[in-house]
């Protein structure tokens, strides 16, 4: 897949789809087809399919459950709790028991009346999952990373673009006013040519399922008891203990799905899949679509990337029950020559590094900027009082949006892309991709931002993709 040319927009509209064009656009619609109270007609509400019940799942349906516009029809996952407890709240909500449950996503997708799906899966299963709703001609609010390797991010863009349908990445930070102001002083050349962009990201391993206290009380009784599960390899005592059957609730065969098949163990798949490389990518995969897809728009590199990355990270051993990176430094040079900006522009994405703050911070020849959810700072004081650029200084004006689930309905029916659409999500992933695999082979990579590939590196060029596990298949 190549990188569209300058002379393509690719938030052009898109045709819209049968059923959107029976349905009509809610803020065209008659006041007939609107309730005494002002609500949106069941006839015309878009219908959702939820698919993942684990950490941002709930956080996102909890979202689409607040609108009118929208009705979560469906919900699936491997876990029969989480199903339950997914299903539970959703017909709480609307007092009713139309909530369907799924085990199998293939089933959901074969429902002709849901239009749209919400897809917050482990990022193993990220490819598979989206381009059977993109081939099924369902809207998707996908969760970012955009997937596991590069090669499946390009499947998926293939499978969206191909199916004409909308995109919507959970980069939700392009919704807030802190980061749309941020990005709309560098864009405007407030602070001029950006020479350096610091991207900084968290460190370590987070026990989102607060499951660790345990895992390790249950290994106090060995005579060297580890302190984190990043000690516990095969072949070790401490290891024996923490292999365990899956419990009935889970289908855990299917959750491994096309990834190497391990033996479970619990503080590695609920929430903690991210730690470990077989289902996830550490926190520098799980944040550069934050703060590094920020770090993009604010240059305007939104379908570009650097063309030189060299990563250097300290790692657990590689067959640890968590395994992924949990410091790094990676480099990144954005070449004029291909990004059309001005002058080259040396981007550093860090985690666990002193010099560099958590956020994005965009380093120009005449100030600087620095946002984060935390906060924002600026070289002048200015900027950091006002809620958003004055007008006449706005001769760019990026796309606004003030809520990511209400713009991914609003484009859902306009058939307008989004504002984090696919393209987007996959430019802004490919960095951390490439970050990544130069920490592993343990050198410097060129990349043909064009071509998208690695130059003359077959080792490293082999690892923008992975090979799936019998009988699954990417696309």
């Amino acid at each position: 897949m190549k990188t569209p040319s300058p002379a393509r927009d690719p938030r052009r509209p898109i045709n819209r789809r049968d059923f959107i064009q029976a349905a009509g656009a809610a803020a065209l619609l008659p006041r007939a087809a609107w309730g005494i109270s002002g609500r949106t007609a069941p006839s015309n509400r878009i219908t959702i399919g939820v698919i993942g019940w684990g950490m941002i799942g709930p956080d996102n349906t909890r979202a689409f459950l607040g609108y009118d516009d929208c009705q979560v029809v469906a919900a699936c996952d491997l876990d029969k709790h989480r199903l339950q407890t997914a299903v539970d709240t959703i017909n709480h909500h609307y007092g009713n028991k139309d909530c369907k449950s799924y085990r199998d996503y293939r089933e959901l997708l074969a429902r002709d009346d849901v239009d749209a799906m919400m897809i917050a899966i482990p990022d193993h299963w990220h490819a598979i999952a989206a381009i059977a709703a993109a081939n099924r001609k369902k809207d998707i609010y996908g969760e970012k990373p955009l997937a596991k390797t590069v090669a499946e991010q390009q499947a998926i863009v293939k499978a969206v673009e191909q199916n004409s349908i909308i995109w919507q990445t959970g980069s939700w930070q392009r919704s807030l006013p802190k980061f749309h102001k941020a990005a709309e002083i560098v864009r405007n050349g407030l602070i001029g040519n950006v020479t350096r962009v610091e991207v900084g990201l968290p460190e370590g391993h987070h026990d989102f399922a607060r499951n660790e206290p345990a895992f390790l009380k249950k290994m106090a009784s060995l005579p060297n008891p580890p302190t984190t599960p990043a000690q516990v390899v095969p072949g070790t005592p401490a290891w024996d203990l923490a292999v365990t059957p899956p419990p009935p609730e889970l289908d855990y065969e299917t959750w491994i799905g096309p990834s190497q098949y391990e033996p479970y163990i619990e503080c590695r798949v609920h929430l903690n899949w991210r730690w470990n490389y077989d289902t996830g990518g550490g926190q520098l995969m799980d944040w550069i679509g934050h703060h590094g897809d920020i770090a993009h728009w604010g240059l305007g590199f939104d379908l570009s990337g650097p063309s030189e990355v060299e990563g250097h990270g300290d790692f657990p051993p590689t067959n640890a029950i968590w395994n992924t990176a949990t410091t790094y430094r990676i480099e990144c040079t954005y070449k004029k020559e291909v990004t059309n900006y001005p002058v080259d522009v040396a981007m550093t994405i860090a985690g666990g590094d002193p010099e560099i703050k958590m956020g994005a911070k965009w380093i120009g020849t005449d100030g600087w900027v620095w946002v984060d959810r935390s906060g924002f700072d600026a070289s002048n004081p200015d900027w950091v009082k006002m809620d958003s650029l004055p007008e006449d200084q706005r001769k760019i004006k990026l796309y606004e949006s003030s809520e990511h689930r209400r713009n991914f309905l609003d484009c859902v029916k306009s058939r307008k892309p989004t504002i984090t659409p696919v393209e987007v999500a996959h430019h802004s992933t490919i960095p951390g991709h490439l970050g990544l695999i130069s920490m592993m082979v343990g050198r410097k990579l060129q990349w043909d931002v064009e071509k998208e590939e690695i130059v003359n590196d077959a080792d490293a060029s082999a690892l923008l993709t992975r090979p799936y596990r019998d009988p699954y298949k990417l696309g």
